[in-house]
């Protein structure tokens, strides 16, 4: 790498997350993070993260996936997803929730330290902190 390239890749900053919520789903967590883009408009990145299986002696690895969705796309995304939910219905009947969910206040981050101390908590909510929009 160049050392224009190495300059322009250290400038670029990790949108902001201004709120985020986790959701643990049997040995999976959806991370649903609402992020703040450069000119200020708030998105949605959902990552689903899934522990890998390794030795005893390693370190824990997690495959992670992500999908972003965009304000103006929320009401054809839950439609869409409306629908499936209601055909899967339709083919096997009334699914039921593995168990009660409830969002998780700030200080049920410490409560809860399975996976991997809640993915180092989010990776130290993704390097800028839970209330880093408040810093300017």
């Amino acid at each position: 790498m160049n050392e224009m390239e190495n300059r322009r890749f250290e400038d670029r900053k990790e949108p902001e997350i201004v709120y985020s919520q986790s959701v643990k789903a049997g040995k999976r967590i959806y991370y649903l993070d609402v992020k703040k883009a450069r000119n200020e408009d708030l998105y949605l990145c959902i990552t689903e993260s899934k522990k890998r299986q390794g030795g005893e002696d390693e370190v824990p690895q997690f495959e992670k996936h992500k999908l972003f969705l965009y304000k103006e796309d929320f009401a054809h995304f839950v439609e869409g997803l409306q629908d499936v939910i209601k055909y899967v219905e339709g083919q096997v009947g009334e699914i039921t929730a593995r168990e009660a969910w409830t969002p998780r206040e700030d200080n049920a981050e410490a409560q809860s330290a399975e996976p991997a101390q809640q993915e180092e908590a989010h990776e130290e909510k993704t390097r800028h902190g839970m209330f880093g929009f408040l810093k300017k």
